[in-house]
């Protein structure tokens, strides 16, 4: 199984895009970037930018390559309506439209349907569904949190499975912080995980102290009760420059049981690049 992270927080844009390839099919999941509007009340820089617009070239062309994608929610992250000629020709799993949803996923994702009328795709709604690829297994969860609660809506996590390698995407947890989004995590058991971590550089504001000690039992249970041998830590997390210092723990419990901890970079072999947390010293390095 090859495993391709794409665009990363920890590459310099919001993104989770990766790309899946077994012996049976190759998948694109969460095709779509994006950049926060405001960082210490200042808009992207543009070398954020030009990264966005990098990355969002490197997820098209992985697109051609992938005969199936899948869309976990419906944040501009995580999809993109305004191209959705990328998607011709391919299976595009959904996640539902109208069930477990929040009103603003709900009517970003009508609109994303609307666009995709005018494309050749084959669409259907993935929620806790399986699918079967000659030997890959593709098993989606249930709709669990988006974060802590049902504010900010729901995402399906995705598991991967040839028969030999395994792989699952969490999507947005946040954490995992609460039992729901870790249970789809401890059934599957995946040897590789890829992990929205927890939101460290909102603590106290918009994410709180008890999510972020959740979301490290979790990822300490994650490490003792699997078959997991490799865990990424990315998205929410690595918007925070100590967000290593803040995982100690789970730095630890994954180098006394032999998995490897580490970003969605780190993982690709590039240089882990965290702009969006370093705005303001981009600002001052670079006058435009």
């Amino acid at each position: 199984m090859e495993i391709i992270p794409i665009a990363y927080d920890s590459m310099g844009v919001r993104s989770m895009a990766t790309f899946v390839k077994t012996n049976d099919v190759s998948i694109l999941i969460d095709p779509g970037v994006s950049l926060a509007p405001k960082r210490y009340r200042l808009p992207p820089h543009r070398i954020e930018i030009e990264r966005m617009n990098q990355k969002w070239r490197e997820i098209k062309e992985m697109m051609k390559k992938a005969e199936v994608a899948v869309i976990t929610h419906y944040h501009y992250d995580h999809h993109d309506p305004n191209e959705v000629e990328i998607f011709s020709g391919k299976k595009l799993l959904l996640k539902h439209p109208k069930e477990k949803i929040n009103k603003s996923q709900m009517g970003r994702a009508k609109f994303f349907l609307e666009q995709l009328k005018a494309v050749n795709v084959k669409i259907d709604y993935c929620d806790g569904k399986s699918y079967e690829f000659d030997n890959t297994v593709v098993e989606i969860s249930d709709p669990v949190f988006h974060g802590a609660d049902n504010r900010l809506g729901f995402v399906v996590e995705v598991y991967v499975d040839d028969g030999k390698d395994s792989f699952l995407f969490s999507s947005d947890v946040e954490g995992p912080n609460n039992a729901e989004q870790l249970a789809f995590m401890l059934e599957k058991s995946a040897k590789v995980v890829f992990v929205d971590g927890p939101m460290t550089y909102m603590l106290g504001y918009r994410f709180s102290q008890k999510s972020f000690q959740n979301s490290i039992e979790n990822l300490k249970k994650l490490i003792a009760e699997t078959d997991v041998k490799t865990l990424v830590l990315d998205h929410h997390l690595t918007r925070d420059l100590n967000w290593r210092e803040k995982m100690q723990e789970v730095f630890k419990a994954g180098e006394e049981a032999g998995v490897k901890v580490q970003s969605a970079a780190e993982f690709a072999g590039v240089e882990e690049e965290l702009l969006e947390a370093r705005r303001a010293e981009l600002y001052k390095m670079y006058k435009n």
